[in-house]
């Protein structure tokens, strides 16, 4: 397991991206917490602010759940990353609540995957958010692909949760959620999901949307930068 910094870097000034999220890989999502988080909190430390860690710790460890989140904060990590599906648990049967009030404690955003049934959907995420009004959720993948139908009444009904562009086109799914009035472009963020996707791909598909420049600029950065403060 490595993260080429000065590799992820060029790519980033490739593409013009000045700041990037970056999260463990699913194994240490999954398992190997403490060695997702230090190698996540060493890249950031490594690119002169350019990256910003997320945390990672599964619910089922319980108090030592928390306790790594404490580390990882300490470390650096700005934000938590949650997984469902790998970490093995339902959005609403309360185990991740504790990780939830520590992310609401210290001002992080949280990222959860969707689009995985029947444990990490949309419309459950939704609800989960509003048990913590002044949390922002990120919709991970925002439901991608069988479930983007649930993405826009999601959002509609949680106002702390954003969606992300990935995987998604801009013609159909993307155009549906900025048009509407409840939820609007300010509510989405841009994300590669890479390794998983090409990421000059899912740049294109962002800028080649007919919105107008501010719109998308909060899209490219500015309402991330919002969230993360």
């Amino acid at each position: 397991m490595s993260l080429d910094v000065a590799e992820l870097l060029s790519s980033m000034d490739e593409l013009r991206i000045d700041r990037a999220l970056v999260a463990p890989d699913e194994r240490c999502v999954a398992y190997h917490n403490r060695a997702g988080n230090e190698l996540v909190t060493t890249a950031a430390a490594q690119s002169a602010g350019r990256l910003v860690p997320y945390a990672v710790a599964n619910p089922w460890r319980g108090d030592e759940a928390v306790e790594e989140l404490v580390w990882a904060r300490d470390a650096g990590a700005r934000a938590l990353h949650v997984d469902s599906v790998l970490q093995g648990f339902d959005l609403l049967d309360g185990l991740v609540d504790p990780l939830l009030e520590f992310a609401a404690d210290n001002g992080w955003l949280v990222y959860v995957r969707t689009g995985t049934p029947p444990n990490a959907l949309p419309l459950p995420l939704a609800t989960l958010a509003l048990r913590y009004p002044d949390v922002p959720f990120m919709m991970g993948r925002s439901g991608a692909t069988d479930f983007w139908i649930d993405a826009a009444p999601a959002l509609r009904h949680a106002p702390n949760l954003y969606g992300d562009t990935c995987y998604a086109p801009w013609d159909t799914v993307l155009s549906e959620l900025g048009r509407d009035p409840e939820i609007g472009t300010s509510r989405l963020v841009f994300s590669t999901d890479a390794p998983y996707t090409v990421p000059r791909s899912e740049l294109r598909r962002v800028l080649d949307w007919p919105i107008d420049e501010p719109a998308r600029r909060d899209v490219l950065g500015g309402t991330i930068q919002r969230l993360l403060g």
